[in-house]
């Protein structure tokens, strides 16, 4: 998979290099290639930025060094590519858009800072994402976050294929409570049903659990859950518990 970052501040993403995106890269399961911008600005001062038109508070990033460089990478990198920008008032980023991209062949991540961006760079744009209600200094650390997701949705990348079915969202519920070596930590134990060795028990505990970790601490998931017949059940069951 290629996944290309067009910021003014690259060196952000040497994190990327470590942990199970850095294994990805050694790989081959990712090619990640970050693009300094500002090094197509034709301004004398190195400057990537102007006020706004018409006034206003801080500064906007301008047109000409972001269409230059995505110029550039369209010739050392030709064909279809989805294009983010990481804009406060695109779609909410979650589980859904991250399995969405890891079908992609090429990603692009165009990172903002200052107040924002110069319109007319969106005609490059497919894809307009945030990640969440609050503003950060840039969009640097929201992309490695929608990277870091994405990867864990191509094959290969976990070492587990199934882990990242297995983790809160994939399914709309938060995870279930796990547990490790002690079976007894200072007399805090694990649930008997986990060293039972039943597996159906275990299956029917876990999906309970995720229930119930759901409702208490996000009932609004549950709203937008098409429940089996099963889950509608142990739901009910949690709900007379408490």
């Amino acid at each position: 998979m290629d996944i290309s970052v067009l910021s003014i501040f690259p060196r952000m993403f040497d994190a990327l290099n470590e942990s199970v995106i850095g294994k990805a890269q050694e790989k081959g399961l990712l090619d990640l290639n970050v693009i300094d911008f500002r090094d197509f600005t034709t301004d004398k001062q190195n400057h990537v930025d102007d006020a706004p038109y018409g006034g206003g508070v801080g500064m906007l990033l301008q047109a000409q060094p972001i269409y230059d460089a995505m110029n550039h990478l369209d010739k050392q990198k030709p064909g279809k590519k989805r294009v983010v920008l990481l804009d406060p008032a695109g779609k909410t980023f979650d589980t859904n858009m991250a399995r969405s991209f890891a079908q992609e062949e090429h990603l692009v991540f165009i990172c903002g800072h200052y107040e924002g961006f110069d319109e007319r760079i969106k005609d490059l744009v497919t894809d307009e994402v945030s990640i969440g209600d609050y503003i950060l200094t840039g969009g640097e650390l929201p992309t490695m976050s929608m990277i870091d997701a994405t990867m864990r949705f191509v094959p290969g990348v976990l070492g587990n294929n199934f882990s990242a079915e297995e983790e809160s969202f994939s399914h709309g519920l938060l995870e279930y409570p796990q547990y490790t070596r002690p079976a007894d930590f200072r007399g805090k134990k694990v649930p008997e049903v986990l060293t039972s060795g039943n597996h159906e028990k275990i299956r029917i505990w876990r999906l309970k659990e995720a229930l119930r970790k759901t409702l208490i601490r996000r009932p609004d998931l549950l709203e937008t859950i098409d429940l089996s017949n099963e889950e509608k059940k142990l739901l009910n069951e949690i709900r007379s518990e408490m």
